[in-house]
């Protein structure tokens, strides 16, 4: 009786923790995504795009202006800067 019990509970407590965990990192992940919250931020951003493994660039609006900048390992870098 006591051992089935010891079972259980090595078996489903792992597997009851790893659900939570899962949930809360796809929480996590789609809460940016859902509607409505892109306008109360100061910083859309519009587009990304792979150039190499290590190098991204992307388009950004941040006060009625669109930056273009390189996110690398290194940092992020202004390229270009226009008025919206």
């Amino acid at each position: 009786m006591l051992w089935s019990y010891i079972l259980k509970l090595v078996i489903l407590l792992p597997l009851v923790c790893g659900l939570m965990i899962g949930c809360l990192y796809l929480w996590r992940r789609l809460e940016s995504r859902m509607p409505g919250k892109q306008a109360t931020r100061l910083v859309n951003v519009r587009e990304t795009m792979m150039i190499s493994p290590g190098l991204r660039l992307a388009v950004l609006d941040f006060e009625g202006k669109r930056l273009l900048v390189s996110v690398g390992r290194g940092g992020v870098t202004l390229i270009d800067k226009v008025d919206a």
